[in-house]
């Protein structure tokens, strides 16, 4: 999709929006969603990301928090992605302070940004520096003017309402109480990633049965779901998975097993219906 093609769909949803359209269910009323199951390399993932920022001179903010250890004094390295693929307006911010995220100078790059990237780590580490601070108010933010937020690995999972994986004792432990909320950019979802690569399939499971309401997506390495209101879309060069309780029974042939619906490239899904978008 060009960047032309992608800014005309943005207006239009916005168009919808202020027409009175019935408000997204899940997905954020203005602004876009990239949604990486880590591991990206296609270079569609990225490319679209930069358009739906506004192109290259758009400002992008990117958070590398969920990685551990100190991470210096150089944190501009963390921006290479973006300015190698000529983006020239890129800054870095990380803290692991909750006051320093919580101030008006932390977040000031945030305020003029029309996209921010969350790196791969590990997520508990972005609910322990952000949630709840004005930092992440500033994240919801972008979205509301119409931006973009994206990410990869632990920046795909941060972006549900339910935070898997999000125990600081490990990433095989799906459910962690003090860590199952995440920024809520998809609202009643819980994210996984890696999910084929890891053979993560059926990871989802337990989530499911255990929150019947929530809805399951599971993005596969170099893969992106990239979500406007309720629609999403697969891109990249491998599948999504789609957990949904309601279908279980009848997608697996009535016996009542779990099952899944795999999306492919090109694929669109309505994360409101639950249905697969027909061309």
């Amino acid at each position: 999709m060009t960047l032309v093609k992608v800014f005309v769909a943005g207006v239009l949803l916005a168009a919808d929006v202020a027409a009175g359209a019935a408000p997204p269910l899940v997905g954020p009323a203005s602004g876009s969603l990239v949604i990486v199951g880590g591991s990206m390399h296609h270079p569609q993932i990225i490319e679209r990301f930069i358009a739906l920022a506004g192109g290259r001179s758009a400002p992008i903010v990117v958070v590398p928090t969920a990685l551990g250890g100190d991470l210096g004094d150089t944190l501009d390295r963390f921006g290479q992605l973006f300015r190698a693929a000529g983006v020239e307006d890129v800054t870095v911010v990380h803290t692991r302070d909750r006051q320093r995220a919580d101030t008006e100078e932390f977040t000031a790059p945030l305020g003029r940004a029309r996209g921010v990237w969350f790196g791969g780590g590990r997520q508990w580490r972005l609910v322990d520096a952000y949630a709840g601070t004005r930092a992440e108010q500033a994240f919801h933010d972008v979205l509301a003017r119409g931006g973009v937020i994206g990410g990869t690995s632990a920046g795909a999972t941060i972006q549900g309402s339910y935070l898997v994986r999000g125990a600081p004792e490990g990433n095989a432990i799906m459910m962690s109480s003090g860590h199952e909320k995440g920024f809520g950019f998809l609202r009643g979802v819980a994210i996984d990633q890696h999910v084929i690569a890891r053979g993560r399939q059926k990871d989802m499971i337990p989530v499911i049965r255990a929150h019947p309401d929530l809805l399951g997506i599971g993005i596969d390495e170099d893969t992106a779901l990239v979500v406007h209101g309720d629609e999403a879309e697969v891109i990249g060069s491998s599948r999504v998975l789609i957990y949904d309780a309601a279908r279980w029974g009848r997608e697996a042939g009535g016996d009542g097993a779990p099952a899944w619906i795999s999306l492919r490239p090109g694929d669109r899904f309505d994360l409101g219906t639950r249905r697969r978008v027909v061309p």
